[in-house]
């Protein structure tokens, strides 16, 4: 049985994120690379790569924001 149904879901999320990266990379670049060659693949992958930078960032800035607030909501309770 589902101990913990926030790691729970926290994990299905990851794998799915994940999950649709993956088959965006695999299904989009292979697609390029069919029809146009490896040089476009490339550029492809390159512009894939250029925007999930900014969702990356984001989610470092949330990922560390959180443990400041979580780190300082202990110190208070103590």
């Amino acid at each position: 049985m589902i101990r913990d149904l926030r790691e729970y879901t926290r994990n299905t999320q990851a794998r799915l994120i994940i999950g649709f990266l993956v088959l965006t990379f695999l299904v989009g670049v292979g697609l390029i690379y069919l029809f146009y060659g490896k040089g476009a693949a490339l550029l492809g992958l390159a512009c894939m790569m250029g925007g999930l930078l900014p969702v990356g960032l984001i989610v470092i800035f949330l990922g560390i924001t959180d443990r400041l607030v979580k780190n300082r909501a202990k110190s208070v309770d103590h």
